[in-house]
C-alpha cells in the first residue's frame, strides 16, 4: 500500500534550491535508508514527507488515517517533566508494565535512567533515548528518523537496529551512520544537486550502484568530449564558411558547449608528511586514572600497563562515561593520573581532536583560524598555501571570512582537522571525528587515514568508521583495564551481553558458584588469576604482537631480497633458508600469542 507521494516537489532557502521538481513515493514495509551531504535537503525532504513543512511548489499527498511519527536532531522536553510521564505519557503502571514490547524499549533504552527523574537533569545521550523511547512505545504506519544515533553508544545503536527492523512500520531515516544504513535499510535515496537519486539496498549496495552509474556516466561523458572537441573545431573553420553550415549543426555543437556540466564541490584532505616514529610512543605501566583527576570521578584505569607502539590503528570502545575521552586526555598529556608512570617517545608529535572543539577561538575568521598554525606547507613537490588548502577542503571564496562562531558543526569539524594534519603529527588521538560530518567527507577522511603513517587511537560510537579505519579494538569495559578485542565489535557486544545476563542473575540471587561476582562487579572470567598476572598477560600479547609484525616485516624484505637475486643461486638458497626459519617463528609466535589470548578470555 503506498503511504506517501509527492508530485513535482519543489523546495528552495534563499536562491539555493535543495530540491528541484521531486516525484516520488514511499510504500508500506519500506526502509529507506537517506543520504547525502550536509545542506544538501535531507532534511528539507523527510519534512515535506512527514507533512511539517509545506514545499514551494507540488503536492504532497498521505493516504487516509496515516499514522507518521517522527525524531528531529533536537530533543526538545519540558525540564519539569518527569521521564517516565514523557515517555509513557498517561498509561497506568500494570499497563506498560504488562507489555514485553515496552518493557524491552524501556529495558534498552531507559534501563540506567531513573525514570522519575526530571528532563532538566538529562545529559544529551539521555535525551535522546528518552525521545526514541517516547516514539518507539507507540504504534505507527510511518517512522521518520534523522539522525537517531547520535549521542548512541554502540551498543544502543546495535539494539536499536534490530529492533527497527523488526516492527512493522515504514521507515525513513536519515543518518551518516553507514553500518546502520546497512542493518536496517532496504533501499537508498541519495539528495543530490536538488533532485533525489533511488538505489536498491542497503549503504554498501549504494556505494556499488553509485560507482557502475559513475562509470556508465563517464564513458558517456568521454565520447560527448570527443564529439564536442570535433564540432568545435568544426564552427571555427573561419566565418566565410560559416553561411555554407547547416544551422542543424550549429545548433547541436552550441548545445554541446552550453551543456557542459559545472565542476561538483569535492572535499578533499591531503596526505601530509609525518615524521618518523621512534620505537616507543607511549607506554603505561601500572597507572591508576580517574575521569575527573587524581582521586576525583569514576576509576576508569586501576593499575593498568599497557603499550601504544609505532603504528598502531586503535579503537577504543566502551559505554558512555565508562572514561575513554579520560584515556586520550591521558595519552595526550592533558590529564593528571593518580599513580603509575607514562612515558613518552621523543619523537611523538601528536595532535588530539576534541569532542568539544573548545580550541576555536570563535571570534577569528577562518584562514586566520588556519594561518596560526602555518601559513605554508610542503605537500610532495609542492607548496601550498593555507587559502588553497581551506579551498580543497570546501571552504570557497568568502567562506574562509567566516567567523569561526558562524560556522555549522561540520564546518568546525574539517577546520579542526585540517588545523591539526597542518602541523604534520605522528600521533592521531580521534574523540568522536565523525560527529556532524556527512559521509562524502567521513569518506575522504578515512581514505586520508589510510595511508597515515603514524600511530592512530580513535573513540567513535560509528560502527562503520570505526572497524574501517582501526587494526584492533581495545575496551574499556569497567573493570580498571584496556581490554584488547581479538573479535572487534561483535567480541565487545558479546561480552557486555554475558556481562549483564551475569548480573542480573546475580541481582536474583541465582548465580551459582562458579558464577559469584567479585566486590568490584567484575564477572570471575578471569578466574585463577590474579590482577598482576592478567598485567604481565596483556604486556606479553602486547610483546608478541610486536614481534610478529616485525617478523612479516623481515619476511616482505626477504622476498624482494629474493627477487633481486633470482639469477644468484647461492644466494637464493641462503636467503630461502633464512624466510623459512622466520617463518617459522612467526607461526611459533602466532600460536603463543593464540594460547595467551585465550587464557585473557577465559
Amino acid at each position: 500500500m503506498n503511504l506517501v507521494n509527492l508530485e513535482s516537489v519543489s523546495h528552495a532557502f534563499g536562491p539555493k534550491p535543495l530540491l528541484a521538481d521531486v516525484s516520488l513515493g514511499l510504500e508500506q514495509g519500506d526502509r529507506i535508508g537517506v543520504v547525502g551531504r550536509n545542506g544538501g535537503g535531507k532534511t528539507t525532504l523527510i519534512s515535506i514527507i512527514a507533512g511539517t513543512l509545506k514545499p514551494d511548489s507540488g503536492r504532497v499527498t498521505h493516504t487516509r488515517g496515516l499514522r507518521v511519527g517522527t525524531l528531529s536532531q533536537r530533543d526538545q522536553f519540558d525540564p519539569d517533566t518527569a521521564v517516565k510521564d514523557i515517555v509513557l505519557g498517561g498509561r497506568a503502571e500494570h499497563e506498560w508494565a504488562g507489555d514485553p514490547a515496552i518493557r524491552e524499549i524501556l529495558a534498552n533504552l531507559l534501563g540506567d535512567i531513573d525514570l522519575a527523574a526530571p528532563a532538566g537533569a538529562l545529559s544529551g545521550g539521555e535525551r535522546r533515548r528518552t525521545a526514541l523511547a517516547r516514539l518507539l512505545v507507540e504504534e505507527h504506519d510511518l517512522l521518520i528518523l534523522d539522525e537517531p544515533t547520535n549521542h548512541l553508544d554502540i551498543e544502543a545503536i546495535a539494539w536499536l537496529a534490530g529492533h527497527l527492523v523488526q516492527r512493522k512500520s515504514a521507515l525513513l531515516v536519515v543518518t551518516h551512520d553507514r553500518w546502520f544504513l546497512d542493518a536496517v535499510s532496504t533501499r537508498t535515496w541519495e539528495v543530490v544537486d536538488g533532485s533525489v537519486e533511488r538505489y536498491e539496498g542497503g549503504y554498501a549496495a549504494y556505494v556499488l550502484a553509485k560507482a557502475e552509474r559513475a562509470r556508465i556516466a563517464q564513458a558517456a561523458e568521454d565520447r560527448r568530449q570527443n564529439l564536442m572537441r570535433k564540432e568545435i573545431a568544426w564552427l571555427r573553420r573561419g566565418p566565410p564558411a560559416r553561411t555554407s553550415k547547416p544551422k542543424f549543426r550549429i545548433n547541436a555543437a552550441e548545445a554541446l558547449i552550453a551543456n557542459e556540466p559545472p565542476v561538483r564541490e569535492t572535499v578533499e584532505l591531503l596526505n601530509f608528511a609525518s615524521a618518523r616514529l621512534g620505537k616507543t610512543v607511549v607506554d603505561l605501566e601500572d597507572v591508576t586514572l580517574h575521569a575527573g583527576g587524581p582521586g576525583s570521578g569514576p576509576l576508569v584505569l586501576d593499575r593498568c600497563t599497557y603499550q601504544l607502539g609505532p603504528g598502531d590503528r586503535i579503537g577504543l570502545i566502551g559505554v558512555n562515561g565508562s572514561g575513554k575521552s579520560s584515556v586520550l586526555r591521558l595519552l595526550s598529556g592533558t590529564v593528571e593520573h593518580d599513580s603509575g608512570r607514562v612515558v613518552r617517545g621523543k619523537t611523538v608529535r601528536l595532535a588530539h581532536l576534541s569532542q568539544e572543539l573548545a580550541e576555536l577561538d570563535p571570534t577569528r575568521r577562518v584562514l586566520e583560524t588556519v594561518e596560526e598554525i602555518r601559513k605554508y606547507v610542503q605537500v610532495g613537490k609542492k607548496e601550498w598555501s593555507a587559502s588553497q588548502l581551506l579551498e580543497r577542503l570546501g571552504f570557497r571564496g568568502e567562506a574562509q571570512w567566516k567567523v569561526v562562531g558562524d560556522l555549522s558543526g561540520g564546518e568546525r569539524r574539517r577546520l579542526q582537522l585540517l588545523r591539526l594534519i597542518m602541523d604534520e603529527p605522528n600521533v592521531l588521538l580521534l574523540d568522536e571525528p565523525t560527529n556532524d560530518l556527512d559521509i562524502e567527507t567521513l569518506t575522504e577522511l578515512e581514505d586520508l587515514l589510510d595511508a597515515w603513517p603514524g600511530t592512530l587511537v580513535v573513540v567513535s560510537h560509528d560502527r562503520y568508521f570505526l572497524e574501517r579505519v582501526a587494526d584492533r579494538c581495545v575496551a574499556l569495559l569497567g573493570d580498571g583495564t584496556m581490554s584488547m578485542l581479538p573479535g572487534g565489535v561483535d567480541e565487545y557486544l558479546e561480552r557486555r551481553a554475558a556481562g549483564q545476563a551475569l548480573s542480573a542473575r546475580a541481582a536474583s540471587g541465582a548465580a551459582g558458584p562458579a558464577e559469584q561476582v567479585r566486590p568490584d562487579s567484575q564477572p570471575v572470567q578471569d578466574a585463577g588469576l590474579s590482577a598482576k598476572e592478567l598485567r604481565e598477560l596483556q604486556k606479553e600479547l602486547n610483546r608478541l604482537e610486536r614481534q610478529i609484525d616485525k617478523f612479516g616485516e623481515r619476511e616482505a624484505k626477504l622476498h624482494a631480497q629474493m627477487a633481486e637475486a633470482a639469477s644468484d643461486f647461492e644466494r637464493l638458497g641462503t636467503l630461502d633458508a633464512e624466510l623459512r626459519d622466520i617463518a617459522a617463528q612467526k607461526e611459533a609466535a602466532e600460536l603463543e600469542w593464540m594460547t595467551l589470548a585465550e587464557r585473557l578470555d577465559q
